[in-house]
């Protein structure tokens, strides 16, 4: 594998991406690549096999969209396949290669679970050229004998450190065992390590590995700031943030929480509304659709929305409940400040949660004091204006860490 972490600067022209497909981005704005997009572009459209990994919100999509679209042939059967892990990241998925598809008038078909299953098979049989989907409906297709894989030959494996983590690595070997071999396959991940790099083996032959890297995992582009709160008080100081902004996503721990936190700040005066699991579709659908537009000003989350979802201009990422593990913090935090945007991480740390955050801060290379403010502080109106003391935190040791996760479990 070859491990490339740098980008000449170019035109989508220069990687030799196709006139139409050039006009298409042109036409919404895009005529500029990001690195992961210049570094794996030129060998994914010659039908290479290609690891990618970047930061969240690199641009990772167009990197494999592009030579997806150049090497898809209309068919009667889907000839290009891409496996997402959620059903929000699938239909945007879908939405951002409608526009290339459209310059070479094939069919882009989002098929994911908890809607009506004949929508969608009536869609694959009035003609899917692309299929961007989750596995596991993938699966329920196929059994059904609805769905032919057969003439698949070009393959795209996304967010699959996200598979790993939320399970679907043997559904993703399921979908894998449909597909005839021949084909190409890309894979796409934040990390490349692990349970990806025995997918990597499997199913990926000779692949050039392309690896965008960073001083931190943290993007730069992110101001991040920690308050010190008061339980009573949280979520006044949540609704005093979102107030001066135009789109903030809070992320909570649970289902249950996302929705007393999203009625909770309501109460405030600021509409806010939560999105999880246990919502039907239509609902998680309607929802997302009115923050991205600007409708809905506050979004509350539970780690579904953490993960591969896009929605332009989130101003405020907000840790209502801080997370219980680096990873989530950064994909969290990943939803603001996105391919090129800056944006504000708040993390709203309770006298309980200090020495945890504390340990989310020394992993993430963040070093910043954690201030205490009441809802009426008017830094609240512009935190990004607000400048925190720089601190140095000790290191803590593996036998402390482990005391300190033995004293909450028994607390428990």
């Amino acid at each position: 594998m070859q491990s490339p972490t740098t980008a000449t600067t170019s035109s989508f022209a220069d990687l030799g991406v196709a006139p139409d497909l050039v006009r298409a981005l042109a036409g919404l704005g895009i005529t500029t690549p990001f690195p992961i997009q210049s570094l794996t572009i030129p060998d994914a459209t010659a039908g290479k096999d290609v690891c990618g990994k970047a930061q969240t919100g690199s641009g990772k999509t167009l990197a494999f969209g592009i030579p997806l679209i150049e090497r898809t042939e209309a068919a009667d059967h889907p000839r290009s396949l891409v496996l997402v892990p959620t059903r929000e990241l699938c239909r945007q998925v879908a939405a951002d290669l409608e526009p290339l598809a459209a310059a070479r008038d094939l069919e882009v078909v989002a098929i994911y679970g908890g809607v009506p299953i004949r929508r969608q098979v009536a869609r694959i049989r009035s003609g899917a050229d692309v299929l961007v989907a989750t596995p596991g409906r993938v699966i329920d297709l196929v059994e059904r004998g609805h769905l032919s894989l057969r003439d698949v030959s070009t393959v795209v494996i996304d967010e699959a450190d996200q598979m790993a983590d939320m399970g679907f690595l043997p559904q993703v070997h399921a979908v894998m065992g449909h597909i005839g071999g021949g084909h190409q396959t890309m894979l796409f991940s934040a990390t490349l390590d692990g349970q990806i790099r025995s997918l990597v083996t499997r199913y990926l032959t000779d692949p050039i590995r392309y690896e965008v890297e960073a001083e931190s995992e943290v993007d730069d582009a992110q101001t991040h700031r920690f308050l010190a709160v008061h339980h009573m008080d949280k979520p006044k100081v949540a609704a005093a943030i979102a107030r001066n902004s135009d789109r903030t996503l809070v992320f909570v721990a649970t289902k249950r929480s996302a929705d007393r936190v999203a009625s909770a700040i309501s109460a405030e005066g600021v509409e806010a509304r939560a999105i999880h699991g246990d919502l039907r579709q239509e609902a998680r659908e309607r929802t997302l659709a009115a923050f991205a537009d600007g409708r809905l000003p506050v979004m509350v989350a539970t780690n579904l929305a953490a993960r591969g979802l896009h929605v332009a201009d989130v101003d405020v990422v907000m840790h209502y409940d801080p997370p219980a593990d680096y990873k989530s913090f950064i994909h969290r935090s990943g939803r603001t400040a996105r391919a090129g945007d800056t944006g504000l991480v708040v993390t709203l740390v309770e006298w309980d949660q200090v020495a945890e955050v504390q340990r989310l801060q020394r992993a993430s290379g963040l070093h910043t004091e954690i201030t205490k403010m009441y809802s009426n502080d008017p830094r609240l109106a512009d935190l990004a204006a607000f400048e925190p003391e720089a601190v140095e935190f000790k290191q803590v040791s593996s036998v402390e860490l482990s005391r300190r996760a033995g004293r909450r479990r028994r607390r428990r």
